[in-house]
């Protein structure tokens, strides 16, 4: 366990320890703490007037050297600006921090650069603009009636087994489909949940019979090892009856317009979707 610093209560039991006249050791032991500990402690908050420990005015102290601490910018001015002009590039967070992290270039959370799109967005800036999920407007979909074909039968997400969302066991799949730019080409994306595996299959067309017949190719060369497959709502997957009948392939079903639950998924459509970035890659940021 690493160390964490003196609590309010343990200064205060530290203190009547003190004026006690236990030794320092005592203190330590009954604190569960090293005596050094306790004798840092001490030097550092009593004053020069040898005055007796005071645990509040200690407490207080630590707190205020806390927060000097966390004061001023952790990152150089030219690393921010790195990290905007591959936002600007529409790389995504993720990438960034990966990319820059792998190479040593930059040690930064997502969490930050996301906290940093926040910022800009909150002083007028364009950065959230480059994202692939900020830039768009969402439609909620709550209280939202389904216009889309409607299939009864289907298996809600929420019933997927413990073993699929924790990713234990390999097999585990989700799917969708891409179209192209121009509204005609289109393909079938599969990811697999464990090992974050992608298969990538062309179709001729956003159907039925272009799905199933795809899915059956894979199962009966046996290309990919499907246990179970987690789709959205489209029309086009309303012909799983049939695969799941003649492979055993057990199918899950996300909720209308809650894309999130196939976050592995999306993500993935999220990179196929987004321009090729080999051009970007400059100096240490080239794999």
């Amino acid at each position: 366990m690493g160390y964490h610093q003196l609590t309010r209560e343990e200064r205060y039991l530290m203190a009547r320890g003190l004026s006690s006249r236990q030794s320092l050791r005592a203190i330590a032991r009954a604190l569960g703490r090293s005596a050094s500990t306790i004798s840092r402690e001490r030097r550092r908050s009593e004053d020069t007037s040898n005055a007796s420990y005071n645990y509040d005015k200690a407490d207080s102290q630590a707190r205020g050297r806390r927060r000097r601490s966390r004061q001023g910018p952790q990152y150089e001015i030219h690393q921010v600006q790195r990290v905007q002009q591959l936002l600007a590039r529409r790389w995504s967070p993720e990438q960034i921090s990966g990319r820059l992290g792998k190479t040593g270039a930059l040690s930064v959370a997502t969490s930050t650069i996301y906290r940093w799109i926040r910022k800009d967005k909150r002083r007028g800036g364009q950065l959230w603009e480059h994202t692939r999920r900020l830039s768009h407007r969402y439609r909620k979909g709550y209280r939202v009636r389904d216009h889309r074909g409607r299939l009864r039968g289907k298996v809600p997400i929420s019933q997927r087994p413990r073993r699929v969302n924790e990713r234990r066991e390999f097999g585990h799949w989700e799917g969708d489909t891409v179209m192209g730019r121009d509204g005609r080409h289109c393909v079938l994306t599969l990811v697999e949940r464990k090992t974050r595996r992608v298969r990538i299959i062309k179709l001729q067309a956003r159907q039925v019979s272009e799905v199933n017949a795809a899915l059956a190719t894979e199962l009966r060369k046996a290309r990919l090892t499907i246990k179970s497959l987690t789709l959205d709502n489209g029309t086009e997957f309303h012909g799983y009856k049939a695969i799941e009948q003649r492979f055993g392939v057990k199918f899950y079903f996300a909720q209308p317009y809650h894309s999130w639950e196939r976050g592995t998924n999306e993500n993935t459509n999220g990179l196929i979707r987004q321009p090729a970035q080999g051009h970007v890659l400059q100096g240490s940021d080239a794999a």
